[in-house]
């Protein structure tokens, strides 16, 4: 599976449109949609950063 694959699927899993997901993370919406469409390539330690962020926060908010 591609990177881009990856991000789409950790965005939906997230509950988030394109949108939500560039303001989450603070990237550029024009980025977001080039890595899905695969035409840019996400960095694998981005895309590992990314996916520890989104379930630290999740366990937090669980745990509250």
């Amino acid at each position: 599976m591609g990177r881009g694959k990856e991000v789409k699927e950790l965005r939906e899993k997230m509950g988030m449109n394109r949108r939500e997901f560039s303001n989450y993370y603070g990237i550029p919406y024009r980025t977001v949609q080039d890595w899905e469409a695969e035409k840019r390539e996400l960095p694998e330690y981005l895309l590992r950063l990314m996916k520890y962020r989104a379930e630290i926060e999740r366990k937090v908010k669980n745990e509250s």
